[in-house]
Parts: C-alpha cells; sequence; structure tokens
C-alpha cells in the first residue's frame, strides 16, 4: 500500500512565486529559456537549467552547470525568495485551463515503495538522462521538480481536498504565461494530515504519469545515501521525493503527433495504397483531420488531410501494448512502410505535442522540413494504468500531460 509523507516546502514568497514558477526544465530548449528569463532573474529555470547562466558553448552536462544550480538556489534563498515551512504539511496545487480543472496533493512518496512496483512505472528510461538528473539532486541536495502522479480516484480523498480548498484561503492563486491559473494550500491540520496518510495506506499502486527520469534518479541518489549512511532511520528527506499526485479521472492526456521527414523512397499514391492494406480511408480533404476515436488516424501530405481507421485483425485486442494506437501505427506504418524501426533513435522521425495543435503538423510539411505527418487520438489513463499493472512498458513518446505541473512552487530538502 502506497506511503505518503508530509515535508517542510520550500516556497516562493506569494508576492514572488508567478516569477519564479517555470516549466519543467524537460519541455523547453536551452535557447526558449533563455528568452523565457531575459529581466527574471529569480525564474526557477535558473536552477533547473542552470547552463543559461553560461556561454552557449558550454556543455550542459559540465559539473560547474550543477554547481551553478546549486549556487543560484542557494542565492535566492538567501534573499529570502523561498522560505522553509516551519513543519511538515500537505498541499493541494490545482491548475484550471479552459474550464477544466484538475486538483492534486503535493506529498512526498517513498523510493521504497518505488523499489517494491507499488509506484509502477510505463516508461523505460535513458541513463544519460538519469544522470543529469542524478547530477542536478546531489549538487543542489533537492528535489526541484516535482514528479506528476495518479491514483485510482477514492471518494474520501477527494472530498477531504475539496472541503479544504473550499473553506481555506490560498496561498498562491496567479495564472502562468500558458494561461493556466495556478492555485495552493497548505494543509496544516495535523488530524487531516494524519488522514490522508492513512487513506492512501490503503491506495494499491500509485502510478507516475509525467517524470520517470526524475523519478529514477530521486531514488538512486536516495539509495546512495542510505549505502554513505549505513545508520539511517529511514526519515531523512532522502528516503522520498516529491510528488503530486491526482485523481486518474483529472488528469488530461492529449495525443502526441508523427512527423516524418521522407517517405522512405514511394511516392505518395504507393503510400496511400500500402497504407490502404490495413487501414480503410474514410477521409480526404484540405480540411484537417482529427482523429475522435482510438483506432482512427489522420495524415497530412502535399497540402492534403488523408483520414483512416484501422481493419480488424491488424493488431492483438488482449495485449494492452500492441492495442495502443501509438503502437499500431509504428507497427503497421511507420516501421514497415516508412523505415523507421526505432523512433527513439532514428532522426527522421519528430514527434509533436497535441498542446502544439494540427496547424503545427501542417507548418512542418509546408515549410518542407517533413514530408508528412500523423495525428493521433490520445492515449487514455485506462490504457497507461493497464500497461503499468501489466509490467510493460509503452512506446516513447505515448502520452502528452497537459497543462504542465510548474518547478520552483514546491522544492523538497534531501536533509
Amino acid at each position: 500500500m502506497a506511503t505518503i509523507k508530509p515535508f517542510n516546502a520550500i516556497r516562493p514568497l506569494p508576492g514572488l512565486v508567478a516569477k519564479v514558477a517555470a516549466l519543467p526544465y524537460d519541455v523547453v530548449s536551452t535557447d526558449e529559456a533563455r528568452e523565457m528569463v531575459k529581466a527574471n532573474e529569480i525564474s526557477f529555470l535558473h536552477v533547473d537549467k542552470p547552463e543559461i547562466d553560461f556561454d552557449q558553448s558550454i556543455n550542459p552536462h559540465d559539473d560547474r552547470v550543477y554547481e551553478k544550480a546549486r549556487e543560484n538556489l542557494k542565492a535566492m534563498i538567501q534573499k529570502g525568495v523561498f522560505v522553509k515551512d516551519a513543519a511538515e504539511y500537505l498541499y493541494i496545487y490545482r491548475l484550471e485551463k479552459s474550464g477544466k480543472s484538475q486538483k492534486g496533493l503535493v506529498t512526498c512518496v517513498s523510493i521504497d515503495d518505488y523499489t517494491n512496483n507499488i509506484i509502477k512505472k510505463h516508461e523505460n528510461t535513458l541513463a544519460p538522462k538519469e544522470q543529469d538528473r542524478i547530477n542536478h539532486v546531489k549538487y543542489t541536495n533537492a528535489h526541484t521538480g516535482p514528479i506528476l502522479m495518479a491514483y485510482r480516484k477514492n471518494p474520501e480523498i477527494t472530498a477531504i481536498i475539496d472541503e479544504w480548498s473550499a473553506e481555506n484561503p490560498a496561498v498562491y492563486d496567479f495564472i502562468s504565461d500558458d494561461g493556466v491559473a495556478q492555485t495552493v494550500w497548505v494543509i496544516d491540520n495535523e488530524s487531516v494530515i494524519k488522514k490522508m496518510v492513512e487513506l492512501f495506506s490503503g491506495v494499491s499502486s500509485l502510478y507516475i504519469a509525467d517524470g520517470h527520469h526524475r523519478a529514477a534518479a530521486a531514488v538512486k541518489v536516495g539509495l546512495m545515501r542510505r549505502m554513505e549512511n549505513p545508520d539511517f532511520t529511514g526519515n531523512e528527506g532522502y528516503n522520498y521525493f516529491l510528488s503530486v499526485i491526482f485523481p486518474d479521472d483529472e488528469l488530461t492526456i492529449l495525443e502526441y503527433n508523427r512527423v516524418v521527414m521522407d517517405l522512405n523512397g514511394l511516392m505518395e499514391d504507393e503510400l496511400i495504397r500500402k497504407i490502404g492494406e490495413k487501414f480503410d480511408v474514410i477521409y480526404r480533404d484540405r480540411a484537417p483531420y482529427k482523429p475522435v476515436e482510438k483506432h482512427t488516424f489522420g495524415m497530412y501530405i502535399n497540402g492534403k488531410w488523408y483520414g483512416f481507421r484501422t481493419k480488424s485483425g491488424i493488431f492483438n485486442e488482449d495485449d494492452p501494448v500492441a492495442r495502443l494506437d501509438v503502437s499500431i501505427l509504428q507497427n503497421n506504418i511507420i516501421a514497415p512502410i516508412l523505415g523507421i524501426s526505432n523512433p527513439r533513435t532514428d532522426s527522421r522521425i519528430d514527434f509533436v505535442g497535441g498542446i502544439k495543435g494540427l496547424e503545427e503538423l501542417e507548418r512542418r510539411v509546408n515549410s518542407g522540413e517533413m514530408k508528412v505527418a500523423f495525428s493521433m487520438y490520445p492515449t487514455s489513463m485506462e490504457d497507461l494504468m493497464s500497461i503499468a499493472d501489466a509490467g510493460q512498458i509503452m512506446p516513447p513518446k505515448s502520452t502528452w500531460f497537459e497543462p504542465k505541473l510548474r518547478s520552483g512552487i514546491f522544492i523538497h530538502s534531501l536533509d
């Protein structure tokens, strides 16, 4: 059963939080981050992407970059940008955009739950990306970006979160530059905290939705600290890592579309003929085609949109990975027709988060940068949890969660 732990968050002053809070380090490029922090010396990107404070020639994995992260965080704390809560609390974090709201519990979760698979994963991690976050955690001695996690909805937990947020004033309430309303409440009542810990002890599984590399890094640093401190009690900060946990029915997954650089030597009509062997073409027009149900796909090529649906028997309905639309597209078009067997490493394919819309797919193709684009139907949370429960792994770039959690609102110290 799941273990959650209240913690002394290091948080920005209310009047500064809107300037501090930043998108996660891995959804903005270094060049984008440099633009974002102009005239904002307290943006948390100075901690999460400290290479922006160096000349462009710097290797982002140079030790000096991680040292800069530590230096920048320490300076912000010393200047009073951040303060540390006097006691261990839980927090409620609500994100709202376009009329949709999601409220999660900000807490620490156990590295033992991760190693014992109570915290379930659906994605493989890459060693270089893990090492980058390991270095960042070690140098800053902190978890600076929360892991997005989910649990199967629990009415009792939801009721407490709803009641607390309705009856108590928010400590933060601002709109980030991407138009998301960000609101935070502090749960500082010992009996309510105890009740929440008790309720989560009855939750059988937590699911990593986004942040697999940060979670893996936090766990590895925690295990290293245990080796260095054989008399550890289990209560030290490094035994836990920072997360925001949402009920599964409140999270929004957008599609993760594909663009491909060439047609693998095929002509357009040959490509369409080959696709027709396993899919029924259901749409031809110049207007964009956005799939509205599973197992349907859009394709943009040479100024035209096509829509197609899978024919029966081309995938195993009983296999939770094989029946994913990202798997169907990969196994029946991307690999056998377009010749891209490993989308994780092949430079001929790129991925476009659904937040950018179908216009971005048209732009990439119309510019000549790419030859063909595919629009997808989003993976569901039930798909994600079924795959994690089965101990299987999703194909790369299967999910795009939106809105993104902001970094810099909560920091968890390893001490």
